[in-house]
């Protein structure tokens, strides 16, 4: 098995201080720091070395880290390889994602799992993609939803993780339930072009998504509120002062005066949502079960969300 210090300082090396290393493995500040001294004294090499109040990884830590990443995957698949020849579970299973996967598919996932598997205790986290990251190198989650291309790792290129897809979720167009274009079947952007729109603040992936629709369309809009949240839009839109984009998987059960509308022609959108897990582990039985229950609910929601929110 891996050295549980080397680890910590895999997470070092991905947070970069002693403070965010601590809450993400969950040790105090000074165990990780007694960790890394340890490690260090055990290989007779010097690995971090102090810069300003903190600290960096030397030249030859950033090589450890690196390598090990090799020798990380490894154990991972041996792993999963010996829980699958026993058909075991590991006792603890971590799974976490940003805030609209948390609600609607690792919120399922996690009572099926207590059904299925009362032995194991899941623990779920709602984090931003770049904070699944780091929890995946701490070994806090074994399993994340994101958004693919949000946060600052390249997941299809990081050796430390694989990537699965699991759903393209398109956007559809929010209204208010008295506008025009309420409970007809379809629209498209070009229809709303004089419309008032709610979307995310410049600098923003759903911004720049936003943006990238109107362009293709040939369409330029006219952004009258920011909203960083998917709730605060659907308020606004039942309040009448404009329209939005919501993705197909997030509900807008519970919202007034407002209708969902699907979203065709030229610029119409979607988001790729994927799966990651740490690189070797993904024939493990409690993670390749896991990413069958995703499927299959993101699918069962594709399917149902017009109708349910019509």
């Amino acid at each position: 098995m891996i050295d549980p210090r080397l680890t910590t300082l895999r997470t070092f090396a991905a947070c970069g201080t002693i403070a965010a290393t601590a809450e993400l493995t969950g040790y105090s500040a000074s165990a990780v720091s007694g960790q890394l001294r340890e490690l260090q004294q055990s290989l007779g090499m010097t690995l971090l070395v102090k810069d300003g109040r903190g600290l960096r990884l030397t030249a030859t830590g950033r090589y450890l880290v690196r390598r090990s990443d090799e020798l990380t995957a490894a154990w991972e698949d041996i792993r999963a390889g010996a829980l699958g020849a026993g058909d075991q579970a590991p006792t603890h299973f971590g799974i976490g994602g940003f805030s609209t996967a948390s609600s609607n598919l690792l919120a399922p996932l996690a009572a099926n799992l207590r059904a299925s598997r009362p032995k194991v205790r899941v623990h779920v986290i709602e984090a931003t993609p770049t904070r699944c990251f780091e929890l995946l190198v701490a070994e806090r989650i074994d399993l994340a939803v994101i958004v693919s291309m949000q946060g600052n790792v390249q997941v299809e290129e990081d050796p430390r993780f694989e990537s699965i897809d699991l759903l393209d979720d398109p956007l559809d167009v929010m209204v208010p339930s008295d506008h025009p274009a309420a409970g007809r079947e379809s629209v498209t952007l070009s229809e709303l072009a004089g419309e008032d729109w709610i979307t995310a603040g410049p600098g923003s992936p759903y911004h720049s998504l936003f943006i990238a629709a109107f362009t293709a369309a040939g369409v330029t809009p006219t952004v009258a509120h920011e909203s960083a949240e998917w709730e605060t839009s659907a308020a606004l839109v039942g309040a009448g002062v404009g329209v939005s984009l919501l993705p197909r998987l997030a509900s807008l059960a519970g919202e007034d005066n407002v209708s969902r509308v699907r979203l065709t022609g030229t610029g119409r959108l979607s988001r790729k949502i994927i799966a990651a897990v740490r690189a070797g582990s993904r024939r493990s039985p409690l993670i390749r079960d896991s990413l069958q229950h995703l499927r299959t609910t993101s699918q069962y929601i594709l399917s149902t969300r017009l109708r349910e929110d019509s």
